[in-house]
């Protein structure tokens, strides 16, 4: 009996296991990413992490958009944008097939172009690191893109970090933000309002866009329960649970690398 035993508890381990997967795929990118990246803490190896953003110190994080600065990755001349990665070795094979799944989506509808790296000097290194992050556009050399195995490996998030790589920051942090979202600033968690930090971004005369794949939800690092964004002039509209990539968001893609 010992080994049916065995079997049975494996068997329902595996269905446990299947059935929290399939509930986390139906969440939003934002619900999944505060999720993965709750109480998580970074080690000495990896950058200075806030919330999904790495950077190179803790004083950068003000800076001006990178865009306006040098960090897009440079297009060839048949007009494609090639972006080098490695995809570290401790992932499965279904993990990594949901990586480069999330990798050739934006093959379909724009320029960019992930590729595998052979020598490239700047390349990104995806790797489960400590939570889901990614530096905001292309920073020289390697760099981290994190997907944390535990949590981070879904189709949106993979998207989510992606576009960061690229060059995008969140959506509730765009210049024009104030016109669009209310920032509810006595109900965001202690120590956490730089999320919620407004940036001088290149808008690219697109439209905010509430189903974008970069806008957290309504309670986003709450403390109380209570919403810590609400859509005006309508409270009432739906935000935040995009699954994927919407039309404004590969339409701005398109726009910032002249695709």
């Amino acid at each position: 009996m010992a080994p049916f035993k065995c079997t049975l508890s494996l068997l329902v381990l595996l269905l446990v296991s299947d059935c929290s997967w399939a509930e986390e795929k139906d969440l939003s990118v934002s619900e999944l990413l505060l999720r993965a990246n709750k109480d998580v803490v970074h080690t000495e190896e990896e950058p200075f992490v806030m919330d999904d953003i790495a950077y190179d110190n803790e004083n950068e994080r003000n800076a001006d958009p990178c865009t306006s600065s040098g960090c897009m990755w440079g297009k060839s001349n048949d007009g494609k944008v090639y972006v080098p990665y490695v995809i570290a070795t401790h992932y499965s094979s279904r993990e990594r097939s949901i990586i480069e799944r999330g990798l050739l989506s934006f093959h379909d509808v724009s320029c960019i172009r992930f590729v595998k790296r052979s020598n490239q000097r700047d390349y990104l290194s995806i790797m489960s690191n400590n939570g889901c992050y990614s530096y905001v556009g292309r920073r020289g050399y390697s760099q981290t893109l994190s997907l944390d195995r535990q949590g981070c490996i879904y189709h949106n998030t993979v998207q989510h970090e992606l576009l960061h790589a690229l060059g995008f920051n969140h959506e509730q942090c765009r210049s024009d933000r104030d016109q669009h979202i209310r920032i509810l600033w006595e109900n965001i968690q202690s120590g956490l309002a730089y999320a919620f930090d407004k940036i001088n971004t290149l808008n690219l005369n697109t439209p905010y866009d509430y189903n974008s794949v970069m806008q957290y939800h309504r309670y986003a690092f709450s403390a109380n329960n209570k919403p810590t964004m609400v859509p005006i002039p309508n409270a009432n509209v739906e935000f935040g649970t995009g699954k994927q990539m919407s039309k404004n968001d590969i339409s701005r893609l398109n726009k910032l690398y002249k695709c």
